[in-house]
This record gives C-alpha cells, structure tokens and sequence, in this order.
C-alpha cells in the first residue's frame, strides 16, 4: 500500500512540475510578446518622430530690411483689415523685399527666394506694424530648389550658392511654426496642415454628432424595448455584419446617397461626417448593447420598486451607469473614423484646398488624405512634411482619445 501510494504521489509531483513548467512558458510567452510589441511601437515612434522633425522645419534666407527707407505706410486701421495684405502688395512690398534681397543675398540669392517670401514679410508687418519705423532682419523661405540643395539633395547646381549662404550666416534652418497655421500648397516650402486639421475637425464634429445619440437610442431599444423575434433577430446580425463590412463600402454608400441629396458639397465635412458615422454607428450600438446589458437587474428592479417608470428607469440609472462603456466604443469608432482615408476618397475630399474651410459646407480635406497626397509626392521636401503630419494626426488622436478617456472616468460609477 506504501509503495503505491509513493509511486501515484511520484506521479503527482511530475504532473503537478508540468502544469508549473507549462504556467512558467505561458507568463514567459506573454512577456515576450509584451516587450515586443512595446519594442515595435517604440521602433514606430522614434523612426516617425526622427523622420518628422525635420518636417516642422524650413530652409529660411535672412534678408535685412531698411523699412525706413521705403514708401510702405503702417496705419494700424488699415492693416487690421482684411484686405491689409492686398494694401501692401499695392504700395509695392514686393518690390522693396526683392530689392533688399538683392542687396543682403546678391543676385543669385535673390533669384532662390521663395515666391511668396513677400506675404511672410507683409504677415511680420500686420503682426507688427513698428517694424517698419526701423531696419529689421527678416528670415523668408527660400525656394524648393535651394533648399533641396541645402539638405544635400539634388540640385548640384546650387550646392556651392548654398554652401556660400550657409558660411555667411544668412541660410538657415529654422522651425516653421507657420506649418500649423497653413494649408496645402505645391511648393513644400510652403505647405501647411491647418486646413487639413481644421478638416478633421469638423468632419469629426459631424461624425460624433450623428453617430452617438443615434448609436446609443439604438442600442436601448434594442436591449430595453424591442421584442424577441425573428426580425429583431434579423436586426442583431445586419448591425454585427456591418461593424465588418469594409470601410470603402461606406464610401460608396456615400457617394450614392449623400452626394445625391447634396450634390453642391461634394468634398464638404457634411458629407464625410455622415459617411464616418454610417462606419462608426455599428460600432456604437453593439459596445452600447453590451454596457447596457452590464448594468445589474437589480439597479432596474430597486427603480422600479420606489416608483420609477420604466422610461425613469432607462434614462435616469441604465444609461448613466452604461454611459462608461459606450463612450469606450465610442473611442474606439471614433479613432477608426479618424484614420480613414478610403470613403473620404470615394467622396472627393482629396481636392487641392489651399485655404481653410470655413464651416461644414466649404470643399475640404482631412489629415489622413492629406498624408496620402504628400506621400505620393516626388520631391523629398514631402517626406518630411509627410512624417510631420502624421506626428501631427498621432497627436491629434491622443487628444481626442484622452478627451473621451477623461469624460468615460467623469462619469463611471461603481456599484
């Protein structure tokens, strides 16, 4: 009997140093998994933000300026006009910028200044109309061909007037905080992301406005109100299937219907915003689904029982203890929706937008197709503006998702 008994706890302690040796992978398994996705995420960081930096930057010339010396008149009332800048060009600023240009950069200096290096100046002078009782250094772009020379790029030609700027001091690369304040353009000394951002923004406005109530009423009458049945049934799986259906398959629902109701916003953050929130609304109403489903019976029952009815019931308790979880799929619709770049194409919202939209119904892009443009570009000036944007949309989205973090933690309860 001992002897059996020694051998069957023989057998135990071997199987039982198999489950430990089989635990011990496992835990060594997820933390080799853990640390290389945290290392790829790290890779993805580092490479987009190295690459990105020189993005926020720009090959600028510095052209001294004797304002003084020059007919240029800086009537605050005037300048605080719209039409300030068109005031300057009469009164012949590109003119004097041209030739106090020529005086600090020489000929062929001059020749590599930006083609709109003037509305930079007249944009100083509107900031600031004193500079021009004074002598001020002016730091204006310089043209695409001199910068890609500056960088060693191509452009052999230039390299020695680069290399000459560059000793005297008066080629340099300085932050471009006007990236954030401009929009597209064919030179990438000029480009910006404003307008695609202020795109974005917008389109997410529309998005969020007509996928949220819409979702979540959705998903409380599916769960609240609606009666068990095959057609209910029939509901459940279209919502499901939908939350996999391909994103370019609401760009074409878009297309069809949206564009069709408003042919004159073709490219417009109405159209898509509503062709987001078609993607998004699934996505909503299943994680709303099961956030109501989490509130305890009990909370209903306790409702119930002091006198609520049954609307009360819903609106007063479920919902606001459900509210936690449907933002978190709200989060998740929402940061898909942001980085969709295949139904905003089918819509037209990959149109050259030089200026800003200025409210839903104005032609715009998105950060997302923006990207995609400038990555299509040739010139290397692109690549770089292309990884600052994206910098850019990444921040943007951590943003937008710390906003809806911090709204789901305002409102969870506990019970």
């Amino acid at each position: 009997m001992s002897e059996h008994s020694s051998h069957r706890d023989a057998a135990f302690e071997r199987r039982l140093k198999k489950r430990y040796a089989a635990e011990r992978r496992f835990k060594t398994a997820g933390l080799v998994a853990i640390l290389f996705s945290v290392l790829v995420l790290a890779f993805l960081l580092v490479t987009m933000t190295m690459n990105g930096l020189g993005g926020f930057q720009r090959a600028e010339l510095a052209v001294k300026v004797d304002f003084r010396e020059t007919t240029l008149t800086g009537d605050p009332s005037i300048l605080a006009l719209p039409t300030a800048m068109q005031t300057l060009e009469a009164q012949g600023l590109p003119k004097v910028i041209n030739f106090y240009a020529q005086q600090s950069l020489g000929e062929d200096g001059a020749e590599e200044l930006g083609g709109s290096a003037w509305r930079d100046a007249g944009e100083a002078i509107i900031d600031d109309p004193s500079i021009l009782t004074r002598e001020v250094t002016l730091h204006l772009p310089a043209s695409n061909k001199l910068a890609s020379a500056f960088s060693g790029d191509g452009q052999m030609d230039l390299q020695p007037l680069a290399q000459r700027l560059e000793a005297e001091g008066k080629l340099t690369k300085n932050f471009d905080l006007g990236f954030l304040a401009r929009s597209d353009a064919t030179d990438p000394q000029e480009v910006g992301i404003w307008g695609a951002l202020k795109g974005s923004i917008l389109t997410m406005i529309v998005t969020l406005a007509f996928a949220f109530p819409i979702g979540v009423l959705a998903a409380l009458y599916l769960e609240e109100y609606a009666p068990r049945n095959r057609w209910t049934d029939l509901i459940e799986v279209s919502i499901n299937n939908l939350a996999a259906v391909p994103s370019i398959i609401f760009g074409l629902l878009g297309l069809a219907v949206f564009l069709w109701i408003f042919p004159n916003y073709r490219s417009a953050p109405l159209i898509g915003g509503l062709t987001l929130a078609l993607m998004t609304m699934p996505v909503i109403v299943i994680s709303g689904r099961n956030a109501i489903k989490a509130v305890p019976p009990s909370i209903r029952d306790g409702a119930l029982a002091i006198g609520a009815s049954p609307i009360q019931v819903v609106f007063h308790h479920v919902l606001p203890l459900a509210l936690p979880g449907i933002l978190t799929g709200t989060i998740i619709g929402m940061a898909r929706a942001l980085g969709e770049t295949a139904p905003l194409l089918m819509i037209g919202m990959r149109a050259f937008v030089a200026t800003p939209p200025d409210d839903f119904t104005s032609p715009a892009t998105v950060l997302p197709v923006q990207i995609f443009l400038w990555s299509d570009e040739i010139d290397r000036g692109f690549v770089e503006r292309t990884s600052a944007a994206i910098i850019v949309l990444l921040l943007f989205l951590l943003v937008m998702n710390g906003l809806a973090i911090y709204l789901r933690n305002r409102f969870e309860k506990k019970w």
